[in-house]
């Protein structure tokens, strides 16, 4: 396996300089160097909250995310940050990851491995549809066999590959059968949400609603809000707002103007230009944590031009990652990846691994020996409002990448048509910006992603997918740690995307309201209360 090298310093170095200053000319072209605009408002109350405006900030919550949901099904998506967020307050889970990301009991109340191949769950006896349903273990079965049921084309069909079954023992207790030991599944069920099945066989789950969350739907406008209600009698802790309502906002400085207006009371995904701005304010306190969340471009590799291993290392070389940090999150603990996707915060990840150096000459070189010609034009899509600063750090690649050749034409569509391009239709650009996280925190989520035959991979190395296999196959956690360090150095090599950095998760709250957010993208409303 190969190692990253270092060329002449001096080469390197002026290099270096000349794209970053390059690429610090397009960020402020492009005017994200400087802070967002903020619209100058006059309104009462922000600055100065009045009793009646706290007490109504008691009563209610608005929440501006970035992009609208695409839908209301928890089988049919895995995106954390909206869809399964905004689920999570209508439906029930078996376990709940908390704040201190450690899981807690949900409708479970205890769990084991009762054999190698098998997880046993209790399950509380008083959880109840609105329609009177029972959520017990035959209720739990059904949705198990609904996303094992091919019919069904469940998106989240891969979470549940080693799962041959679910019995229903009794009626409070369900075991989960499984082809091989499967040490992530207690994690990975905290992402898996419970439908009524009678009512679900009557309706249509992807728009309509009926859980036993905390919370009900009282309407869903497509591409403006969601708003939810608290029910009058839920099973577990009382909620903290009687209603919230989760905005679509896609421009950043609509948010933070909505924010600073009195709009909205969180809003999530913020330029880090802003922070300060926004808690200088006095209204409104702003930050950012390290998230569990990485940036990348990911490569088509099923099809020409990079099928072919050396360009991808090549396009790695190519691209400065610290001067887009430096570009684009000046001040925040942001560092380069290291060579994989995982970052610290998940079990598996590789801290043997070092990043690739930005180095034009090495990739130049790479090229030649891939046979490239000297120019290039290749698709690069790119999700709009969805991902922090996603189109000026995608316009910089872009530029870069011009500096070896490569000619990448920036495709921008809206989050909804782009994740359609890249699963349903199976049709992505040879290059396309993402951002990938898996809330579980371990290596086999994240990198089941890239798996052989993974819907969601574009990649298909036998080496790596096997590694994976082996990992998942036992519950001896050293073991699964080595093969895990094994496929994200297989990964490293292969570069199947442009490793990135971790995108940092920026936010801002209202001072009426206490909450932070979370590493692994999950947004609720039961986690945020009244300040004071």
């Amino acid at each position: 396996m190969s190692t990253p090298t270092q060329n002449d310093p001096n080469r390197l170095a002026r290099s270096r300089s000349i794209s970053r200053r390059h690429l610090l000319r397009r960020a402020a072209a492009a005017g994200v160097v400087a802070p967002s605009a903020l619209v100058s408002v006059t309104r009462p109350g922000v600055g100065l909250i009045t009793a009646a405006a706290q007490a109504q900030s008691a009563s209610k919550v608005s929440i501006a995310l970035s992009t609208d949901i695409n839908t209301l099904d928890p089988h049919q998506t895995a995106t954390v940050g909206t869809d399964l967020s905004v689920i999570s307050h209508l439906y029930t889970s078996l376990v709940l990851r908390g704040p201190d990301l450690k899981l807690q009991p949900a409708l479970a109340t205890l769990w084991q491995a009762t054999s190698a191949t098998t997880w046993t769950f209790k399950l509380r006896d008083d959880v109840v549809f609105p329609d009177g349903e029972k959520l017990d273990a035959s209720a739990v079965k059904w949705n198990v066999d609904r996303v094992l049921n091919p019919a069904s084309k469940a998106r989240i069909r891969s979470w549940f590959d080693l799962v041959k079954e679910a019995r229903a023992v009794d009626a409070t207790t369900v075991e989960f059968i499984t082809s091989a030991p499967y040490p992530a599944l207690v994690d990975q069920l905290s992402m898996f949400f419970l439908l009524a099945p009678k009512w679900a066989s009557q309706h249509q789950p992807a728009s309509e609603a009926m859980g036993t969350g905390p919370y009900d739907i009282v309407e869903w406008v497509k591409d403006d809000h969601v708003s939810l209600k608290a029910k009058t009698t839920y099973w577990g802790t009382k909620p903290p707002f009687q209603s919230a309502t989760f905005h679509a906002v896609p421009e950043v400085s609509s948010r933070v103007s909505g924010l600073l207006a009195g709009d909205y009371d969180v809003v999530t995904g913020i330029n880090p230009t802003d922070i300060k701005r926004i808690t200088d304010s006095k209204h409104a306190t702003a930050g950012a944590v390290a998230s569990a969340r990485t940036a990348m471009v990911k490569f088509n590799t099923l099809k020409a031009p990079f099928a072919n291993q050396q360009l991808r290392q090549a396009l790695n070389y190519a691209v400065d990652k610290q001067g887009l940090i430096e570009a684009f999150f000046p001040g925040l603990d942001v560092q380069p990846s290291q060579g994989q996707v995982l970052t610290p915060a998940y079990f598996g990840y590789n801290s043997a691994l070092k990043p690739y150096p930005f180095d034009v000459a090495k990739a130049k070189d790479l090229m030649k020996s891939a046979g490239a010609p000297d120019s290039i034009d290749v698709e690069f899509d790119l999700p709009t409002g969805t991902y922090l600063l996603a189109e000026e750090i995608t316009q910089a690649i872009a530029g870069g990448l011009a500096e070896v050749g490569v000619n990448a034409k920036v495709s921008a569509m809206p989050f909804s048509t782009y994740m359609n391009k890249y699963l349903p239709q199976r049709n992505l650009a040879p290059m396309a910006y993402i951002t990938q996280a898996w809330p579980t925190l371990d290596a086999d989520g994240l990198l089941t992603l890239f798996e052989s035959g993974n819907q969601y991979a574009y990649w298909d190395d036998a080496q790596f997918s096997k590694l994976l296999e082996q990992a998942r196959s036992t519950l001896d956690a050293k073991q699964r740690l080595a093969l895990y360090q094994q496929a994200t150095a297989v990964m490293r090599e292969a570069a199947p995307v442009i490793f990135l950095f971790p995108q940092p998760a920026t936010y801002a709250v209202v001072n009426t309201i206490s909450w932070k957010a979370r590493p692994d993208d999950w947004v609720r409303v039961w986690e945020m209360k009244p300040a004071g």
